[in-house]
């Protein structure tokens, strides 16, 4: 092989004469000898050649351009080898241009350019071809011609007679060029194989082209099988169900079971469902498709595709990131909650600039019951576009309630937060979980726990349910939780959510709320659009007063309801009624008043003094009593007190009996004197620490025989050594204080930096007092100073102490 291809330089047999011939420049066209080819030629010296060559009978060589996109080629832009050809036919076509028709005679190599206009002329040498077939030249032949025979098989572009006819050539080099004009190769390749002179290397060459040809259409002709095949897989199903259906159709049968089948596959088809997801969705109903309807299994795989069709997946809706407008929807809905309304917009601000990068917070709204925590989540859903999803969690015990049933279990079901999904339809709902404060745990597991996972915006999105049993992603839903109170969630928990507090209300809170909200609703609600109904502020007032105690406003609510009922009810009977509700009236609609508003003592009692207690529904006056019995130094406690509150008890006790001689108590009064302390509403549990200096007031009191001040109440904790400690619920205390028409309260001093959030002009007329210690907390208590005398072992300590008192 290596020698026929060394011949062609020696055994090549090329013609010495020469002629001048017209060059025909062509832009993306090999012509090989003995094809004829339909070429256009457009430009004029292009078609001044074909005129010379045609009128004054002049040769024509055709030679390709080097570079196609050259308009007016010169001598260094054209291949130098190219096809003498003869002109068979001229057309002239609609566009301008001209269609010739022209067939390869012989093989050229230009040797000189000698005219450049009107159109270029060369000197022009006649290649000759050996004809001969050596025993290696016929082995090639017959190889291009199997390889040849292949293309034609697998590329439908190539026509069958081009092989046909191949089969009928006897001499090397017209074989080659026949193969070489029939392919699809590229112009350089083209080229490359004109200008191989030696016919048994033009074959080795085109031996090459063609494997690697072989290659690239056995790789299609395979992808092209496969995709037929599935492609005839779906038609002979699609074929065969519709056979089925005929078939049941005329037989007056319908088979639901397969109906189910064919439209759970439609809806599948339907849903933009992540590939994991539809994976395991088609594997489930193809199950389904091979059970016999009867099979026990049919109504679980049938319930389980239904949920991941429910679910939604990537469907979800767009956020409206305008400020000024959340701003307008969470004041037209709730009246102050600066905190909370600021976090909201917070939150708005971040993700307009940051986008998706921005994570949600898991947002945890802690105050008592009606100050809008529930509604506020609907109103941030209603602000930001989103769907709103409430689940209530109170009272839950199962875990499964929060991560779902295996599918083992008979009726299982997907658990709570994925149910709420399915009803939201997208996955950036606002998603509110109440009454977070009252979850339960038994043997059943802790659903707090299980919600670790869905609070962790480091974990939510993907999250696992025992049900599902695929990953689902949370990370995109706004999550808000509400309690009443935090000392019941898991610190683990509590670590996840940003704390928003909802204090209770203010009254004059209390009086724009109802004029905002309340009355509007309940005169709609009632049907009282017709009728001018109206409430004057002190007639509010006094409601708030006299028959309602609460941090929120839904008792409020209920009795502006009752006004308008019993309203309605005139109207429609025709009867007069009020148009204006003033206090004097209110008795009439709802009988006597059912609390005592400025709940002060009327005179200084010794042994009484009021504390100032927060609970779930806010803040509350606690009378402390104190009664001295003879007896062995027993002390009895009443009231349903916690432990906690308890030793708040004992620890006033002990300070009272260390500091006795400093107040002029005998130390064995103690033992001879049993000491009952009491706090009313025995029938309400009672804990917690900041009574204690109340309590230690109240002993003081008692065994000093000393009133404590009426207008006074105070909270602290206590320690041993007389220090007062800070303590929680500042605000709610202060107010329940100004609700009771007290006017002083004595306070922790740590407390101080609690005032910020404190409404100013709710508490006008109020004295606040700030202590460190006991003796400041009884010279601002008592009536009148302690009486106090030298000790009968006298420190210097207690000396101190009988001056700073």
């Amino acid at each position: 092989m290596e020698r026929i291809i060394e011949e062609p330089l020696d055994r090549t047999m090329e013609g010495e004469e020469t002629l001048e011939a017209a060059i025909l420049p062509l832009r993306d066209v090999v012509i090989f000898p003995r094809m004829a080819t339909p070429i256009l030629v457009g430009r004029d010296k292009s078609m001044r050649a074909v005129e010379a060559a045609v009128h004054r009978e002049e040769p024509l060589v055709a030679l390709t351009q080097r570079d196609e996109n050259i308009e007016d080629p010169t001598p260094e832009d054209l291949y130098t080898v190219g096809t003498l050809v003869s002109v068979a036919r001229i057309l002239r076509m609609p566009d301008g241009t001209t269609s010739v028709l022209v067939q390869g005679q012989q093989r050229v190599q230009v040797l000189e350019f000698i005219q450049q206009e009107p159109y270029l002329r060369a000197v022009v040498r006649p290649i000759v071809e050996r004809t001969d077939r050596p025993p290696a030249t016929e082995a090639l032949m017959r190889a291009v011609l199997s390889q040849f025979e292949r293309v034609v098989q697998l590329d439908r572009a190539v026509p069958e007679d081009a092989y046909v006819f191949a089969m009928n050539i006897d001499e090397p080099g017209w074989l080659a060029d026949l193969i070489a004009s029939t392919l699809n190769l590229k112009t350089a390749e083209r080229q490359e194989l004109l200008e191989i002179f030696e016919p048994s290397a033009r074959l080795l060459r085109l031996s090459i082209l063609l494997a690697r040809l072989l290659d690239v259409l056995e790789l299609e002709n395979k992808i092209q099988a496969q995709v037929q095949q599935e492609v005839d897989r779906t038609q002979r199903e699609f074929y065969l169900r519709e056979q089925m259906k005929a078939i049941q159709h005329e037989l007056g049968e319908v088979d639901v079971y397969m109906q189910e089948i064919h439209e759970l596959r439609e809806r599948m088809e339907a849903k933009n469902l992540p590939e994991e997801v539809r994976a395991r969705a088609e594997k489930e109903l193809n199950r389904l498709a091979q059970m016999p309807p009867l099979s026990p299994e049919v109504s679980i795989i049938r319930t389980y595709i239904d949920w991941i069709l429910e679910l939604p997946w990537t469907e979800e809706t767009e956020d409206n990131l305008d400020i000024a407008h959340a701003a307008e929807v969470l004041e037209r809905y709730h009246y102050g909650l600066k905190k909370a309304k600021e976090r909201i917009l917070e939150f708005l601000a971040v993700r307009k600039l940051a986008g998706e990068r921005s994570r949600s917070p898991i947002l945890c709204f802690v105050g008592p019951p009606g100050t809008g925590k529930t509604s506020l989540g609907k109103a941030i859903a209603e602000a930001l576009g989103r769907r709103f999803v409430r689940i209530s969690l109170g009272g839950i015990h199962d875990e499964a309630e929060i991560r779902g049933h295996r599918r083992t279990y008979i009726g299982a079901l997907p658990g709570r937060i994925l149910q709420g999904m399915a009803r939201a339809g997208t996955i950036n709902p606002v998603f509110m979980l109440d009454e977070i404060d009252k979850i339960g745990v038994d043997f059943r597991g802790d659903p707090a726990a299980a919600l670790l996972e869905v609070l962790d915006p480091e974990q939510n999105h993907a999250f696992s349910d025992h049900y599902l049993e695929i990953p689902y992603n949370l990370s995109k839903v706004l999550f808000i939780t509400t309690a009443n109170i935090l000392d019941t969630v898991p610190p683990a928990l509590r670590d996840r959510l940003e704390v928003i507090e909802f204090p209770g209300y203010t009254e004059g809170e209390k009086v724009q709320i109802a004029r905002r909200f309340l009355i509007p609703r309940q005169i709609e609600e009632n049907g009282l659009q017709n009728i001018p109904l109206k409430f004057t502020d002190a007639a509010l007032r006094r409601i708030i007063r006299e028959y309602t105690s609460e941090a929120g406003v839904r008792n409020l609510e209920r009795e502006i309801a009752a006004i308008c009922r019993k309203t309605a009810r005139l109207a429609a009977e025709g009867k007069p009624y009020r148009r204006v509700i003033v206090p004097a009236a209110l008795e009439r609609y709802l009988g006597p008043p059912r609390y005592d508003y400025g709940r002060a003592e009327e005179t200084d009692q010794v042994g009484v003094a009021m504390a100032l207690a927060w609970t779930e529904a806010g803040g509350e006056v606690m009378p402390v009593e104190v009664t001295l019995m003879e007896g062995k130094g027993i002390l009895l406690l009443t009231g349903q007190l916690g432990e906690v509150m308890q030793e708040s008890a004992q620890a006033a006790m002990s300070y009272l009996r260390s500091r006795a001689r400093d107040f002029g108590i005998r130390p064995k009064r103690f033992e001879k004197t049993d000491v009952h302390i009491h706090v009313p509403e025995g029938a309400i549990p009672k804990d917690g620490p900041s009574a204690g200096i109340t309590i230690a007031t109240a002993l003081v009191s008692a065994f000093t025989g000393i009133p404590v001040r009426r207008d006074t109440a105070m909270t602290g904790e206590i320690t041993l050594r007389g220090r007062v400690l800070p303590i929680g619920g500042l605000k709610e205390k202060i107010l329940a204080a100004h609700r009771a028409g007290i006017q002083r309260v004595i306070l922790p001093k740590k407390n101080q930096r609690d005032l910020a959030d404190l409404p100013r002009r709710e508490i006008r007329g109020m004295t606040l007092i700030f202590v460190e210690t006991m003796e400041e907390v009884l010279g601002a208590a008592l009536v009148q100073p302690l009486r106090t005398r030298k000790a009968v072992r006298p420190r210097e300590g207690g000396a101190r102490r009988r001056k700073s008192s």
